[in-house]
């Protein structure tokens, strides 16, 4: 069983930046590759990006290449997503999702799911 607990959402201005946090705890965190997703409302969950177990293969959404960062904390069992140049478009529920040792763009790919944050951009 993996736990994970997002954190560092919140309301920000367009253009500016935030930084996500995905804190995982329970299993071994090395093996794991991790993906963050995000859901607007009244549409579906859609993937943002993914970073392997090694932390080597990092894949992201068109509509965040070159904006967003995601990385992770071996020591620190976290995964971060750095989101710069926000849009309003932007805007949505983001949650960190884990799955054993290779990443994927589909959610049902991933076993383990956190909470979700709120992420608002206001134009």
């Amino acid at each position: 069983q993996v736990q994970l607990v997002e954190s560092g959402g919140g309301l920000v201005q367009a253009g500016g930046s935030l930084r996500l946090s995905c804190a995982a705890s329970g299993r071994t965190f090395s093996g794991y590759a991790f993906g963050w997703f995000r859901q607007a409302p009244g549409k579906e969950r859609e993937f943002v990006s993914s970073i392997s177990w090694s932390g080597t293969t990092r894949n992201y959404a068109d509509s965040v290449k070159g904006r967003f960062t995601i990385s992770r904390d071996n020591a620190k069992t976290t995964v971060y997503l750095q989101m710069n140049s926000l849009k309003p478009e932007d805007t949505a529920v983001y949650y960190c999702a884990a799955r054993r040792l290779v990443a994927g763009a589909l959610a049902l790919e991933y076993d383990y799911w956190g909470q979700g944050t709120q992420v608002t951009v206001s134009s």
